[in-house]
């Protein structure tokens, strides 16, 4: 078993126009002094980070890993999310996603999605010269508005949009292995991978390839009722990324999973800060401990009732509190009574 590593901290809520949020020394300063150990980098957020020369220079991507240092933290990875999702929108979210990509490319839906996939892959020559072995990222949604058809389905809708999400995908997944780095989807609602089957669907059609693994969240399965215990055995091979979120469900004889169109504050599902929801961490990071996950436990801080910055600082104290550090002996190693191959045949009485 390893010992997995954090707490971390994903900076895309934090990051802002106000000090210590608007540049990256002051960030991480503040995140240090949080509690924090490593943070996760939104990789399209030029107030932290700038992109473009991380992708062509060492020197840049150095520098930035020498300011989280020397403010007492690593980065854990770089993030994707907004680009990963322009690799395949629908027709009917393009007003709503074209605020996530580049001015220069809003409006136009083809050009929008190139400029994804370069940002895309960016982002993991990036990871490359940062020595990072992991990315964070959404795989976009072309099937998504046919989730809970009605009328029913055409035949082979889904099956062509999962083809063609693989098509897009399977370029970035190569490029992904010449860096040497995990694509890890975040398996969300929205997304055309939002649970396991989609999941498998889409990794049986790249060819089950290596690069293709999981960001794991259990907020976004308690918000769909689906075991995220359960998920953890499923997918442990798969699963190499984790961010430490909160949810809960309490549907009423008004709402349930969909949440009737309301605020979050108003849903029967919502996210919450670490130890306000519903997720049993204790069995989860158990469970992750026992499946060998040496990765970063990145907090993601989504609560729509408490305030981000004590969310933060009191998650930094919640996920040290549920880190396990693996044992190096037995617990009944005191009653061992030695023996030998010899002492063994005798017990078993096979030498007799």
């Amino acid at each position: 078993m390893k010992t997995m590593r954090g707490p971390g901290l994903f900076l895309a809520q934090f990051a802002g126009d106000e000090a210590p949020f608007d540049g990256w020394d002051a960030i991480t300063r503040w995140a240090a002094e949080c509690g924090y150990a490593g943070v996760q980098i939104p990789s399209w957020d030029g107030r932290l980070f700038d992109l473009d020369r991380a992708a062509t220079s060492p020197d840049y991507c150095q520098e930035v890993l020498g300011v989280a240092r020397a403010n007492g933290v690593e980065v854990t990875e770089l993030s994707t999310h907004l680009q990963g999702q322009l690799v395949a929108v629908h027709p009917a979210y393009d007003a709503a996603f074209d605020g996530f990509a580049a001015p220069q490319v809003r409006g136009d839906p083809a050009a929008r999605q190139a400029w994804a996939v370069d940002q895309v892959t960016k982002a993991l020559t990036a990871s490359k010269n940062m020595g990072l072995t992991a990315m964070a990222s959404f795989s976009g949604a072309l099937a998504w508005p046919y989730v809970y058809p009605w009328p029913q389905r055409p035949s082979g809708l889904i099956e062509t949009a999962f083809d063609e999400l693989a098509r897009r995908w399977r370029p970035l997944l190569d490029h992904a292995d010449a860096c040497g780095v995990d694509v890890c989807y975040e398996i969300h609602p929205g997304e055309d991978l939002h649970d396991g089957i989609s999941f498998e669907m889409f990794l049986e059609r790249v060819g089950d390839h290596g690069r293709c693994n999981m960001l794991y969240d259990p907020s976004h399965y308690v918000l769909q009722h689906l075991d995220y215990l359960d998920n953890l055995d499923i997918y442990k091979d798969r699963i190499k990324m984790f961010h430490v979120k909160d949810a809960e469900l309490n549907p009423t004889g008004r709402q349930g999973v969909y949440g009737g169109y309301q605020s979050w504050v108003d849903r029967a599902g919502r996210f919450r800060s670490l130890g306000d929801g519903q997720v049993d961490f204790g069995a989860v990071f158990s469970k992750l401990t026992a499946n060998d996950f040496d990765g970063w436990a990145v907090v993601e801080w989504e609560c729509c009732l408490k305030h981000p910055e004590d969310g933060a600082r009191e998650g930094a104290a919640f996920v040290r509190d549920h880190i396990i550090r693996v044992t190096d002996k037995a617990f009944d190693d005191f009653a061992a009574g030695g023996a030998d191959e010899a002492a063994n045949r005798r017990m078993l009485g096979i030498d007799r």
